[in-house]
């Protein structure tokens, strides 16, 4: 019997593995769906009644946290966000303009909820979504040229929104 143990950046799982007639097999897997019967799921797998290996009730997983994250602090965000706050000289506009979001980012789930009730409107837009992903694909991400023209126009877009530009 040997154990495997499979690890990513925030928790550990591990899995125990066995040796059946020459091949590895899953001792503790996870529970199988449930439209799929036993038998097709053995049979789908490769095994007769006679070689399925026995079946755990759990699975042994075991979760920690990283320890080089740091928490944020809720009290450190509450005086940054004072002090910007503090720092604006308008606040009557950024109020109005930050309404005026929420309004049009209500607006926009209105409509969008309305398009998506007419049929077959939901599945023409999910058609151009891939046609313009497929598209944006092939125009910039495909050949390398394209990458690096790419890349100048995202870093000069950041350089104009930041105003390091001027």
């Amino acid at each position: 019997m040997a154990a495997a143990a499979s690890t990513s950046m925030a928790s550990t799982c591990t899995a125990v593995f066995t040796l059946t007639h020459g091949r590895p097999t899953i001792i503790c897997p996870l529970p199988q769906r449930p439209s799929i019967s036993s038998a097709h799921f053995k049979a789908s797998w490769g095994w007769s009644s006679s070689s399925s290996p026995t079946w755990c009730s759990q699975v042994v997983v075991k979760a920690s946290s990283s320890s080089d994250e740091s928490p944020v602090d809720a009290n450190e965000l509450i005086e940054d966000l004072k002090q910007k706050w503090d720092a604006v000289e308008n606040k009557p506009t950024v109020i109005l303009y930050g309404s005026g979001a929420i309004v049009a980012l209500w607006f926009a789930s209105v409509v969008v909820g309305a398009i998506n009730s007419i049929p077959l409107v939901p599945k023409m837009m999910e058609l151009v979504g891939l046609g313009y992903a497929g598209w944006f694909v092939y125009r910039y991400l495909l050949f390398k040229s394209s990458r690096k023209e790419l890349a100048t126009d995202i870093e000069a877009l950041k350089k104009k929104i930041s105003g390091a530009d001027q």
